[in-house]
């Protein structure tokens, strides 16, 4: 699957997925970092990713039509093995 990491989100979770296959990229690496919401939405759809991001504007349909979202509600923190624990 293909995911794009929002920048309120460690670069780290980008390393996690491609570890497991995944094809990810962050915003950072796309040079998106302070982009509008509304353009790292165009370039999701446009790229066929996922956005995994803790943004909660992405969760109103009426700006952001339907499409693969992964919104994280709670603090995530990456453990030196790997694993994503509960903060």
């Amino acid at each position: 699957m293909k995911f794009k990491i929002d920048e309120n989100l460690p670069v780290e979770v980008a390393n996690l997925l491609t570890e497991q296959g995944h094809d990810a990229l962050t915003v950072f690496q796309e040079h998106l970092d302070g982009a509008p919401d509304s353009y790292i939405s165009i370039v999701c759809r446009r790229e066929k990713r996922a956005l995994i991001t803790l943004d909660t504007v992405f969760a109103d349909i009426r700006a952001y039509p339907p499409q693969i979202l992964i919104r994280i509600t709670r603090e995530k923190k990456l453990l030196s093995h790997g694993n994503i624990a509960d903060a």
